[in-house]
């Protein structure tokens, strides 16, 4: 029956289907459903996908306190989703482009509500972050297609078209950033009504929505000159370096960065980047094509979305516990301490693709690149008891400007350079930078954050007459050090409350610099690198010949 199902949403095609494109219905040639109707639908589904990155993180504190977990743990509770998704990116929207991106879509969705209901019946830390990996997978097979797609639906390359095309992808910018935002909001809300289970059931009804809407409502599309093998190496050799990389900085501070384990995982990563890079020059049908870089403005544009997410998740990592375990805020009450991000970044994406049409895109560009890092430099001069109407708020609303100025932009410099047939691919490239910058984000930020406080935490609590085993507890995170507190006696435990909090804003001082100065670079990529119009290198021609996989 399921198989039925399925096959009626058009999920159960053969994957080796060689239909020519001309049997296939696509978004140009559908008329019954509007292109906005289409955007419109695309849009909710990016929401499931962005969402999922942050509502997690509002309920962090009280994962730590149920599955008890240290901040290598929660790390990876937030990793293991983003990391997964970044590493099957390419493969994703490679198969999109063959197979039809409407179809990897569908499947996205239907697994996503899956693992979903999966992730919030777990009972333990492993299983969890087991389960987060599992959406990672779902998410992976969504968001190329759907920016493929609207690249299909709104294509042409008249006036109007053009103008059409740069309003769909602000929008869908718009909708991304928005998504992550928004995150913390839904999660608080549901966490002041229901355990943290809730904020995994609540998109199954969703997805089951999206599934339905999907199938009636969006039309197939797929690249018309994609044969040959499926590049099953190039795809493991991808998952491997970034897995590799990410694992050994969560892992720095416990291992020390200087020791054998950790040394090994950088020499492991890199091996495995290179092997990776030299393997897709080589291959016939690459899942990554090495050329498309030769094209400074494409590579350029990677690389300022990848740094900004870099710096905005680690962020989020870190502010959703500020407010609760420092500030003392209530889940509700911190996920809205984060809604005026959501709201300036909805107003400004939109004038963001009209700057970009109006002014050399580079410009619009740098400006959010030094937007976002001043931003960020307000998060160092933060405390304990800092205004959130006076400072905090100021620097959320400038970062919030600051990516709108550079995501839309960046990512329609990214998608035309390609041509229409590799819209997945080059989908996935945008995607694919944008969630390995998050997930190296949450892994660099969090582990300066998690060295810093350990030493703050160690030499605060050195002279308290609190038993060894309490103080290394404390030490892991500042859920733990917060636990430390309630169970000490007396004045004990107000003394170890204030150690760990002034040591948690003294640690998220120093990781954010770490996001100053990566947007300090961004600004200075985009500024000399953006404003050149190199002509984009021929792109290969694969030979003819049947799609197996």
């Amino acid at each position: 029956m399921q198989n039925i199902v399925l096959q009626r949403f058009g999920v159960l095609m053969p994957l080796s289907s060689n239909l020519p494109p001309s049997d296939l219905p696509t978004a140009a040639s559908r008329g019954r459903t509007g292109k906005w109707v289409v955007l419109a639908v695309l849009c909710a589904t990016v929401l499931l996908v962005m969402i999922d990155n942050t509502i997690v993180n509002v309920a962090l504190p009280t994962i730590a306190v149920d599955l008890h977990a240290g901040t290598s743990g929660l790390q990876w509770v937030v990793d293991a989703y983003t990391l997964v998704f970044a590493g099957l990116l390419l493969g994703a929207g490679h198969a999109g482009d063959r197979f039809g991106r409407k179809r990897m879509l569908l499947l996205g969705v239907a697994g996503f509500a899956a693992m979903s209901a999966v992730a919030a019946s777990v009972t333990s830390l492993d299983a969890l972050i087991a389960a987060r990996a599992g959406l990672g997978v779902a998410a992976s097979l969504i968001f190329p297609a759907t920016l493929a797609l609207i690249m299909d639906t709104f294509g042409g390359e008249d006036t109007r078209a053009r103008a059409h095309r740069a309003v769909a992808v602000g929008l869908w910018a718009a909708m991304a950033g928005v998504g992550v935002a928004i995150g913390p909001v839904v999660g608080g809300w549901l966490l002041e009504h229901y355990s943290w289970a809730s904020v995994f059931w609540v998109t199954v009804p969703y997805g089951a929505v999206l599934l339905v809407a999907g199938a009636v409502l969006l039309p197939e599309s797929r690249g018309p000159s994609l044969p040959g093998r499926f590049d099953w190496a190039g795809l493991a050799l991808s998952v491997a370096a970034v897995g590799t990389l990410v694992w050994t900085v969560i892992e720095g501070p416990h291992h020390g960065w200087a020791s054998p384990a950790s040394l090994a995982g950088f020499a492991v990563a890199a091996a495995l980047t290179v092997a990776f890079v030299a393997r897709e020059l080589r291959a016939a049908h690459p899942v990554l094509d090495m050329t498309l870089f030769y094209n400074r403005r494409f590579t350029v544009g990677a690389l300022v979305i990848a740094v900004a997410f870099f710096s905005l998740f680690g962020f989020i990592f870190m502010v959703t516990q500020y407010f609760q375990l420092v500030r003392g805020y209530g889940t509700l009450s911190a996920g809205l301490h984060t809604l005026p991000f959501a709201v300036v970044m909805a107003v400004f994406s939109p004038l963001a693709m009209h700057a970009g049409k109006r002014l050399p895109a580079h410009l619009v560009i740098t400006a959010g690149m030094l937007t976002m890092a001043a931003g960020f430099g307000l998060v160092t001069v933060t405390g304990v008891d800092t205004s959130y109407w006076r400072v905090v708020i100021v620097s959320m609303s400038l970062m919030a400007a600051g990516l709108a100025l550079v995501q839309g932009p960046a990512t329609e410099i990214i998608m035309t350079t390609l041509p229409m047939d590799r819209a997945g691919s080059g989908s996935a490239v945008n995607d694919t930078t944008r969630e390995i910058g998050g997930t190296l984000g949450v892994a660099v930020l969090g582990s300066v954050m998690a060295t810093v406080f350990a030493s703050h935490v160690a030499s605060g609590l050195a002279a308290l007459p609190l038993p060894a085993p309490l103080k290394d507890a404390a030490a892991t995170s500042v859920a733990a050090g917060a636990q430390v507190a309630r169970t000490a006696p007396g004045t004990v435990g107000l003394q170890v409350e204030a150690v760990v909090r002034s040591a948690f804003v003294a640690a998220m001082h120093q990781a954010t610099l770490v996001a100053v100065g990566a947007c300090l670079v961004g600004a200075v990529l985009a500024m000399l690198a953006l404003g050149v119009r190199p002509a984009l290198p021929r792109a290969r021609q694969p030979e003819r010949d049947t799609v197996t996989v």
